[in-house]
């Protein structure tokens, strides 16, 4: 594979600064077999290690830099990558200052959301499934993570909060997300504005929107600049099969990825 990504992954289109650059994966470009074909980034997924490695050392030679992978575990901590942070750390979101490291999120049905600030000094990623996303008491991932980012801009002398852009990634759609009512419960708790998000399926199930609790929850936090998923049918992992891997839709899926980093 080529130093570049595949014409068949997604570039988002978005105003990040001159030095920032993103890209995330789809199941082309790798080598594994069967329900984990092709490119399978996820090394817990009962893949044949040897194919797994194989896929992510294609990937990082797509990116130009180095993809640290975390062990996501649907919470809320978040981390702060250097040269040397090895993969594995057990985080939900990522934030890099510095160049040649990639704030990776790997999914199969949660939204992967990319963030930088306009100043092109900061960039993160967040794994955002509804339990992260909802977190505890209204403090969720992107929360957790902005928190960081604001850390950030005041260690920096900032006076002005600092601009900041994000992307969504593709995730399970509307159409496919069915959940109980707990879920709509949980971010109706912290802004009642969410259930317009949530739409009756059958008795006791709802469909939910992951993108637009996501969009919510970022314009909360006074990002307004948000890009990408717009919860259309292009976007859902579920009803791609041949370009996205889907838990929900396959149960035995591989892990597809989204990167972030700074050039």
């Amino acid at each position: 594979m080529s130093a570049a990504p595949l014409p068949d992954w997604l570039v988002p289109h978005w105003p990040a600064p001159p030095g920032v650059k993103a890209v995330c994966s789809t199941r082309t470009g790798g080598v594994s077999e069967g329900p984990f074909e092709s490119l399978n980034l996820g090394d817990h997924v009962g893949d044949d290690p040897a194919a797994v490695q194989a896929n992510r050392q294609r990937y990082a030679d797509a990116l130009g830099a180095r993809p640290v992978y975390l062990r996501q575990v649907h919470g809320t901590d978040v981390i702060a990558l250097e040269s040397a942070t090895p993969d594995g750390v057990e985080a939900d979101a990522c934030f890099a200052t510095g160049p040649g490291v990639a704030c990776t999120i790997m999914v199969a049905d949660c939204l992967p959301v990319l963030l930088a600030t306009t100043d092109g000094t900061a960039v993160a990623a967040a794994h955002a499934g509804w339990r992260g996303l909802a977190g505890t008491a209204g403090a969720g991932v992107l929360e957790r993570l902005c928190e960081r980012f604001g850390a950030l801009a005041r260690m920096r002398g900032a006076q002005d909060a600092i601009e900041t852009v994000a992307w969504l990634g593709p995730c399970i759609g509307p159409q496919a997300f069915e959940v109980g009512p707990e879920v709509k419960a949980a971010f109706e708790a912290v802004d009642p504005a969410a259930g317009r998000h949530f739409r009756p399926h059958a008795p006791g199930k709802w469909l939910a929107d992951l993108a637009g609790l996501a969009r919510q929850r970022l314009q909360a936090l006074g990002i307004t600049q948000v890009y990408g998923n717009d919860g259309s049918d292009a976007w859902c992992t579920v009803a791609n099969p041949s370009r996205f891997f889907s838990h929900r839709r396959d149960r035995v899926s591989g892990r597809f990825a989204a990167s972030i980093w700074l050039d």
